[in-house]
């Protein structure tokens, strides 16, 4: 009798295995990977392809830190003409040729009031690093331990960060109200909103009985990214800038993901006109490598040599491109152009909320965007809701969109206080094609997500 060969059994993509093995490896704290099951391979612009040749629109640019996209140009040579120099690539804190430009360029970026009187630290790579340095400086200088932070905030993971952060516990920081025109905490919204705000802000520290600790700095981010893509009010920040100099507190913007164009200014405070105290700067400044700083006024730089330093404070490689993206996004003006693109993509999702009662809100500034997404048939969550008609967020909804999104080669990241909000955080190298093509599959996305049986059955289970 003949032996028949066992049927060739197909193996299984590559892509597949490392998506297998980094869940085996990796650590149940990986976010990104659970809800973006792809294996990028090669990046250009705007776009990644996957191992398995698929290609998607990045609408997540490294959570707002490639300001140019993928291997941009400008970027590859800035590295290329480092290594090809023979500079060292890892020089501590010492000055170097490298560093020096960057410094420079980067001056030149900065408010002008700052920039004439400013100092830098740099800082461990990350941005959540940059934070700790700046509420170590604040307290230094002032001889202070109090700290001011705001709701729905996100300064990064480390245990300082974190205690400023919104979801903190159990710490010695004072939570102020955030302005928030669609779910207002006063049930007010809009200018009066923010009044409301700054009122019980400046009530509280001069309250003797309000058991605000004294405070050496208020941190806050003028547009709120992690919080759900929540704008500060220009009126309402120049108000903070008022309360904290009457009172010698210093103010600190942190600009880690809101920085270097993304909001239609280079720096986000420019909407407003204030100056802060201290600036927070990481993420695009790096031009896609690991750079974290502090820029700061000269009159706070009283803490002693080693008081804050970090084994890859020098990063060579990282201040190369990051000079060069300074400098293409300041010669190229992709500042105005972001908040333009910003401005055009902002007013077509909210048209789509005519069609789609689930779009509770569309906000953002320049191309920093968060789409709220809401149960319309749900009773509202808080009466400051209930007023203003707010329904509940409905985080099974946006999940579904963001799978739509991949489905249709979009890459969005989902944010906010119940993960209800899809963010968009496209490179500032966009072009208007792609701007069409992001709504478009966004629009598309959120109407598949709406029939999704999964969505339905995944909102009932968390309700």
């Amino acid at each position: 009798m003949a032996v028949t060969e066992p049927a060739p059994v197909a193996l299984p993509p590559a892509h597949e295995g490392i998506l297998r093995r980094q869940a085996l490896r990796e650590s149940a704290a990986r976010t990104y990977a659970r809800s973006l099951p792809i294996v990028p391979v090669r990046a250009r612009g705007m776009t990644i392809e996957g191992a398995d040749g698929r290609r998607y629109l990045d609408c997540l640019s490294g959570a707002g830190t490639l300001a140019l996209g993928h291997n941009h140009p400008v970027v590859l040579e800035a590295i290329r003409k480092v290594i090809d120099s023979g500079a060292p690539l890892h020089v501590l804190d010492l000055a170097t040729p490298v560093k020096d430009a960057f410094t420079t360029e980067l001056f030149s970026t900065l408010p002008r009031e700052l920039a004439d009187d400013a100092r830098v630290q740099f800082c461990g790579p990350a941005g959540t690093d940059a934070v700790e340095a700046a509420l170590k400086l604040v307290r230094v200088a002032s001889g202070r331990s109090g700290l001011l932070a705001f709701t729905g905030a996100y300064h990064g993971m480390t245990a300082g960060a974190l205690a400023a952060s919104g979801g903190a516990t159990d710490v010695g920081v004072t939570r102020l109200p955030f302005p928030h025109t669609y779910r207002c905490p006063f049930g007010a919204g809009g200018e009066h909103g923010a009044e409301l705000a700054a009122r019980w802000t400046e009530y509280l520290l001069d309250d003797p009985k309000g058991g605000v600790p004294a405070p050496a700095g208020m941190i806050l981010e003028p547009v709120q990214g992690e919080g759900g893509v929540n704008p500060a009010p220009d009126g309402w920040m120049r108000r903070m800038r008022e309360i904290t100099q009457e009172r010698s507190i210093a103010l600190i913007a942190d600009e880690v993901q809101t920085g270097v164009g993304r909001t239609g200014t280079f720096w986000a405070v420019e909407h407003s006109g204030v100056v802060p105290d201290v600036m927070v700067l990481s993420k695009a400044i790096g031009g896609s490598l690991p750079l974290a700083v502090i820029v700061y006024r000269s009159a706070l730089d009283l803490w002693r040599p080693g008081a804050h330093a970090g084994t890859f404070r020098g990063n060579q490689l990282a201040m190369a491109a990051g000079a060069a993206t300074l400098a293409y996004v300041r010669e190229n003006q992709l500042a105005e152009r972001a908040g333009t693109l910003g401005a055009r993509m902002l007013a077509r999702l909210q048209a789509l909320s005519a069609d789609h009662p689930s779009i509770g809100d569309v906000r953002g500034r320049g191309l920093m965007i968060g789409i709220e997404l809401v149960d319309p048939e749900a009773e509202p969550l808080t009466v400051t809701d209930e007023k203003r008609s707010a329904p509940p967020p409905d985080p099974a909804l946006a999940a579904a969109v963001q799978q739509e999104c991949l489905h249709r080669g979009l890459i969005v990241e989902v944010g906010g206080r119940h993960s209800a909000v899809v963010r968009l955080l496209p490179p500032l190298t966009l072009t208007d094609e792609q701007a069409v093509a992001v709504v478009d599959r966004l629009a598309d996305a959120l109407r598949a997500a709406e029939r999704s049986p999964y969505r339905r059955a995944a909102a009932g289970q968390t309700r």
